[in-house]
């Protein structure tokens, strides 16, 4: 039996970075519609954070690997890929449902992304989960149109500096909230034009005083319940607002009168347990749409933006910074 590095989650570590285990384990196999592909960086997001905690499993069938995102090299071809248009030795990256800490990991090929054109293939592990998220997000689910006002709150992750550059890109005015100077002039670098510095400001005040008391059209929210009903407080008229994480936890009360007076909505999503025919209509549009923007010579280059670099063996580091929440943009491990 192959084996590959890898990391794993103690479950005896109580959710602690240490629970982080560099291993060794089986090497996976490509499964019907599967590619093989040899990791060279993966993508670290919350998302794992939540998995060592135990909060946030992976579907059924998934590896058990921590692990959305990552970039490499194809080396096998399941069944049923002869006539397949990516091929053995082509750079890619991958939406994943989970195994990122890993030197192999097999993924259906509908979650597959080649490698932008002048883009290195380590620094495209910063890509599938945070693009494939704000895209359906702001554009499938949201509808985010030219002239519209998007506020977005954590304007300085991973998820947020792509989705400031993504909502300028289409034409929409970018209010971000983040929690210091140096992460609002990020926001700034990046096409945000309002900037609230949650720790020292309302959000909710500040919104309505940017918007001459209007409010925004879509709101892109990873903090949950505790901003659930300034949230809608903020939104505009035929408003949408878009839950994608609970940082601020899970449960929270709505004034269901002032939603219906602003004909507003609440989405609520997520893109890990989605089937992985959905999965592949996300990634589709994602290339179609939004890869291009990622090429050097794109007339509206939108930037990967690297916070920092681990070794895979490192990866509790990674975690320990990503908790601290002093980065700005990605954090990657390299393996």
């Amino acid at each position: 039996m192959e084996t590959m590095r890898a990391v794993t989650i103690d479950p005896d570590a109580d959710g602690a970075p240490e629970a982080l285990v560099p291993t060794t384990v089986p090497r996976p196999s490509p499964g019907e519609g599967e590619v093989l592909i040899e990791v060279v960086t993966a993508g670290v997001n919350r998302a794992d954070v939540m998995q060592r905690h135990g909060v946030y499993p992976p579907p059924p069938g998934a590896s058990e690997l921590p692990g959305l995102e990552a970039s490499g090299r194809i080396v096998a071809l399941g069944p049923g890929l002869e006539s397949a248009s990516l091929g053995i030795g082509d750079e890619v990256c991958a939406l994943l449902s989970g195994g990122g800490y890993a030197e192999f990991v097999a993924v259906p090929i509908g979650q597959v992304l080649p490698v932008p054109e002048g883009m290195s293939v380590s620094n495209a592990a910063a890509l599938p989960e945070v693009g494939c998220t704000v895209w359906s997000n702001l554009v499938l689910e949201a509808g985010l149109r030219e002239g519209e006002t998007v506020l977005i709150h954590g304007g300085s992750s991973g998820i947020g500096t792509m989705a400031i550059q993504v909502a300028a890109s289409l034409g929409a005015h970018v209010i971000v909230t983040a929690g210091s100077a140096e992460k609002l002039k990020a926001c700034s670098e990046l096409g945000a034009e309002v900037l609230i510095n949650y720790r020292e400001q309302n959000f909710a005040e500040a919104v309505l005083s940017a918007t001459e008391g209007r409010g925004v059209d879509v709101i892109l929210d990873v903090v949950g319940a505790t901003y659930l009903e300034s949230n809608v407080r903020v939104l505009a008229p035929d408003g949408r607002l878009v839950v994608i994480g609970l940082l601020g936890g899970r449960v929270g009360e709505v004034d269901l009168g002032a939603l219906l007076a602003k004909r507003g909505s609440i989405l609520a999503t997520s893109l890990r347990s989605r089937s992985p025919e959905a999965k592949a209509k996300i990634v589709s549009e994602a290339k179609k749409h939004l890869w291009p923007s990622f090429n050097s010579d794109s007339p509206r280059p939108i930037r990967s933006i690297i916070q920092s670099r681990y070794p895979l063996e490192e990866a509790l580091k990674a975690h320990r910074e990503m908790e601290a929440s002093t980065h700005i943009g990605k954090i990657l491990l390299d393996v």
